[in-house]
């Protein structure tokens, strides 16, 4: 793999349902293209954090849920903020990646040389 898509001290913050401010089926589309590319380009984030709204996306019915389950696959830590989970009921629908605390975001994002937020 070139050194230039290994992406090992990147964390990628996601804090709405999807990518961008569009209608939610742009957002979903935009995001699912992201996901799919960073899989074929090999270029794997350490981390990628769900929070606010954005903590949908890991939870049941999501459309880039098999997309998240083979970036967990390669490696990727996904970390979704149990605060939020809490707050919007979702909790027992996590399907990928764990539910954990602020602290947790806070510490990929410390140790990351670079923080994308989408």
């Amino acid at each position: 793999m070139p050194e230039d898509r290994v992406g090992t001290a990147t964390v990628i913050l996601i804090a709405r349902d999807g990518m961008g401010e569009a209608p939610v089926e742009l957002r979903h589309k935009l995001l699912k293209s992201y996901l799919t590319l960073l899989l074929q380009n090999e270029m794997l984030p350490r981390a990628i954090c769900f929070y606010g709204a954005g903590v949908h996306l890991v939870t049941e019915g999501s459309p880039v849920v098999e997309e998240l389950k083979a970036l967990e696959g390669r490696g990727v830590q996904l970390i979704a903020c149990s605060t939020c989970a809490n707050f919007f009921g979702l909790v027992d629908s996590v399907k990928v990646g764990v539910v954990g605390g602020m602290g947790d975001i806070l510490e990929a994002q410390w140790k990351a040389d670079k923080v994308i937020t989408l």
